[in-house]
């Protein structure tokens, strides 16, 4: 039976539920209607992703959805509205905090994609050591469109996974993709039948458990010493320039746009 793991209190706790099920920790996003992220709810990821590293015995992190249609839509752009940079600066950098520490979690992350990832919500998945989805999940980075960037690591971490061209198609391009052609570009690893998501997560993690915690610990980390050297040291960079666009009027307009359900009018001076 899963047991609920005891979390320090906050105003999180009601949208991300924590349960531990054997070796495998199951974090679900459960909040309505689209499981947006809070700059309290993202602190309390960074916390339960460290209490969770003080727990050898959990081996695995799979994080899903209580939700049928969204995995998550990211940030709620109504927190972005009439914002300085300084103003902005705590959620881009809780942000950034929270999903580092998911990225050097001890054991192996799984995302359930099921629905909706968009912007921050598909950030959250591609911080996740594998990812999984279901039919009829829908991806994107649409932040260009409303006047912002990805700043928790969707640069990055994208670029990784699917190679420079494609990543400059869903960012520059605001492309939005399916469940198939996120398999066919190397976006997630594998594509499951609707609702079965979850289960496939859940016995990836399993096989994990089966591995030495040490050596599983280990592997991990020289696997992602072999990435190119340039992208922790872009990360910091990827959060100021998110900042700056603050300073000019794109970013606001691009979210007033989106708030009033009209087409944004770029200023190019």
């Amino acid at each position: 039976m899963p047991v609920t793991l005891s979390m320090k209190a906050s105003s999180a706790l009601s949208v991300l539920k924590l349960s531990v099920e054997g070796k495998t920790a199951v974090l679900t996003l459960d909040n309505p209607p689209a499981n947006t992220w809070t700059p309290e709810s993202l602190i309390e990821l960074e916390g339960i992703v460290h209490e969770l590293n003080g727990k050898p015995d959990v081996v695995a992190l799979v994080i899903t959805s209580a939700s049928d249609k969204f995995f998550s839509a990211g940030a709620d752009l109504k927190r972005f509205d009439n914002l300085t940079p300084d103003q902005a600066r705590p959620f881009a950098e809780a942000f950034g905090r929270a999903f580092e520490a998911l990225t050097h979690f001890n054991g192996l992350t799984i995302a359930a994609i099921n629905g909706y990832a968009m912007g921050g919500g598909l950030e959250v998945a591609l911080a996740c050591d594998l990812r999984v989805a279901e039919a009829g999940a829908v991806m994107a980075l649409p932040e260009a469109g409303v006047g912002l960037l990805p700043c928790a690591g969707g640069t990055q971490n994208l670029t990784l996974l699917v190679g420079e061209a494609w990543a400059k198609r869903m960012i520059l391009c605001g492309e939005t993709i399916d469940a198939e052609k996120a398999l066919a570009i190397g976006l997630v690893e594998e594509v499951t039948e609707k609702g079965k998501g979850l289960d496939q997560a859940k016995s990836l993690a399993a096989k994990a458990g089966r591995q030495s915690p040490d050596a599983l610990k280990a592997c991990k980390k020289l696997i992602q010493m072999g990435r190119s050297g340039f992208s922790a040291d872009v990360l910091p960079v990827e959060r100021e320039l998110f900042l700056d666009l603050f300073k000019g009027k794109n970013q606001q307009e691009g979210v007033s746009a989106f708030l009033e359900k009209r087409k944004p009018e770029w200023f190019y001076d």
